[in-house]
């Protein structure tokens, strides 16, 4: 089962997904070019947001 499959009804968790997804794509062409300060600082902070949505709806659930 993809991730889109398992949340499908979910479209923040989507939205944050691709996103990380498109900013993985992006720090690599910026790691082509030299650039390893600002892409590692952008992976960083672009894969996160994903991370802390689905965190932040664990715990709305749970109360």
């Amino acid at each position: 089962m993809t991730f889109n499959e398992k949340y499908k009804g979910n479209a923040l968790l989507i939205k944050t997904f691709n996103f990380a997804l498109n900013i993985i794509d992006y720090t690599n062409e910026l790691q082509d070019e030299k650039k390893f300060v600002i892409a590692n600082q952008l992976l960083k902070s672009g894969t996160s947001i994903g991370a802390n949505s689905k965190e932040s709806q664990k715990c709305r659930k749970q109360s």
